[in-house]
């Protein structure tokens, strides 16, 4: 255990972590739910407790504050996630321990850190998060309905700042897509650097957004060489809000696309959107958006 250190801190830099496309499964990791709610960290001294967001904003829940107060602990400053269903049921998911009876444990590793928030007794509304078993937790986390899951380095101390030691596997939704037009390559970049798709409804062509990823040399190179027979002098979008105009080029709308996306935000366009391929046997005519 660390040395004692003098003063009860009134902040920490939270660890973040760092979305990745990436599925994989390893002894050296461990894997966790990804909840959908607020991220908040929790500070007890004595009988006092706050529980703080990530930007330092005070968050208030009865139930939850009165089971941190209940540890039987000095001190403690817990990091979780905050999740409800309607104003009576508040959780608060526990997934890491920053400090402890007077002591900073941020730098020993993560299973260091999870022993000792094994020897916690929560009760509700608070939880303790558990790893996940599953040779591929990110199958029964998109199954399940869940928002992802949450890879982090066993060996790992606690960074306050966003880290490639914790990776974010978020559940993702799919869509066919027709592209309109394409960017020009920039920096090393072959072929292309996006693509700029959309979809239909009714007479207009919506456009959905950049695709950017999920591209190797050998498709960039193929996909350009179709793309430029295709070229054509304006936009063939109808309805075009956010559609660049530095560095486009423009196609006829008949090569259709798989994306994978994370979800599709407020102003209509896809957030966080890879290539998973083409789509030959789509008419482009005949691609619309899907609803859930």
């Amino acid at each position: 255990m660390p040395s004692q250190v003098a003063a009860f801190p009134e902040w920490i830099e939270p660890m973040a972590a760092t979305l990745t496309q990436e599925r994989f499964a390893s002894p050296e990791w461990i894997f966790e739910r990804k909840y959908d709610g607020i991220r908040a960290l929790a500070f007890k001294q004595g009988r006092d407790v706050q529980l703080l967001s990530r930007n330092r904003l005070p968050q208030h829940n009865a139930g939850v504050s009165a089971a941190i107060a209940a540890l039987e602990v000095d001190d403690v400053i817990l990091d979780g996630e905050l999740t409800w269903r309607g104003e009576e049921k508040v959780a608060y998911y526990v997934f890491d321990i920053l400090w402890l009876s007077g002591r900073d444990v941020t730098r020993l590793p993560l299973d260091e850190r999870r022993a000792l928030l094994r020897t916690l007794k929560f009760r509700a509304p608070v939880q303790r998060v558990t790893s996940i078993d599953d040779a591929e937790p990110w199958v029964r986390a998109c199954s399940e309905g869940w928002e992802g899951v949450i890879a982090k380095r066993r060996d790992a101390p606690y960074e306050h700042r966003r880290s490639k030691h914790w990776l974010k596997m978020k559940c993702e939704a799919s869509q066919e897509l027709v592209v309109g037009g394409f960017t020009d390559p920039q920096g090393g970049r072959v072929g292309l650097g996006a693509l700029l798709v959309g979809y239909y409804e009714g007479d207009d062509f919506i456009f959905a957004g950049k695709v950017g990823t999920g591209f190797d040399t050998q498709l960039l190179l193929a996909l350009r060489s179709k793309l430029d027979q295709l070229e054509i002098a304006k936009s063939p979008f109808t309805k075009a809000k956010g559609l660049p105009r530095l560095r486009a080029h423009w196609v006829q709308p008949e090569i259709v696309v798989q994306v994978a996306f994370i979800e599709w935000t407020v102003h209509g366009k896809l957030r966080h959107s890879r290539l998973l391929g083409l789509r030959t046997d789509k008419a482009a005519a005949d691609v619309v958006r899907e609803t859930a």
